[in-house]
């Protein structure tokens, strides 16, 4: 994708690329930062250990690139974007995940995300990844990128994935976070963005919402 034109591109023998890097973990961020220091050209400007300070970040430094976890505590970080976009518009995104799922990348995507790549590539596509979005074009992870082209279509806005879709039916028999992590083999932190992705999805914001679509789509008489 070629580059455009605006205030927070980088372009060659401007300086360096600063970068705001959030993500909750804290060992993370500390490799994921020596990956970045060892880089010339870039500076991590600031850390964030969860969404709202990734914002607030923004906000303060203006970097050229925000790396945001999607996984965030309080949501996912994707819901996070908007706030970055109103108070760093100049800021580029790039996307780290451990999940490959379509419908995740795809609403990156389409929130206009930069990069968008999964941790267990990130010691060789993130250096790419910032540099690419610096300058206004776009890196998604290639094992994405053919997922992507294997189901142009996408799903409905309000679809969810096969994952959501059985996060949603143990939330409506009636499990916790924990119960369901614990049945899927997940982290909770991970059945929590879902369920999140869930709500924003289907527009609800209630267990009992959840549980009335659960029966419309008939997912408790298949599975209870």
């Amino acid at each position: 994708m070629a580059a455009t034109g605006g205030e927070g591109r980088v372009e060659p023998g401007e300086g360096p690329i600063s970068v705001v890097l959030a993500d909750d973990h804290a060992v993370v961020r500390s490799a994921l930062r020596k990956l970045l220091d060892d880089e010339p050209g870039i500076e991590v400007v600031a850390e964030a250990g969860d969404a709202e300070s990734a914002v607030r970040y923004c906000h303060g430094h203006h970097p050229a690139v925000l790396i945001l976890d999607i996984n965030m505590p309080g949501g996912s970080g994707l819901a996070a974007i908007p706030d970055v976009r109103r108070q760093s518009p100049e800021t580029e995104i790039v996307m780290l995940t451990m999940q490959d799922e379509t419908a995740s990348a795809r609403e990156a995507v389409q929130a206009g995300v930069r990069g968008y790549i999964l941790k267990e590539a990130a010691s060789d596509d993130l250096v790419n990844a910032v540099r690419l979005a610096a300058r206004g074009k776009t890196y998604i992870q290639p094992e994405l990128v053919s997922k992507l082209a294997a189901d142009p279509e996408g799903r409905d806005p309000d679809d969810l994935s096969e994952r959501e879709i059985e996060v949603l039916r143990l939330i409506a028999l009636g499990h916790t976070n924990s119960e369901i992590a614990e049945t899927l083999h997940l982290s909770v932190r991970t059945i929590e963005s879902h369920r999140a992705h869930i709500q924003r999805k289907l527009n609800v914001s209630s267990r009992s919402e959840l549980v009335r679509h659960a029966i419309g789509r008939g997912l408790l008489e298949a599975g209870a």
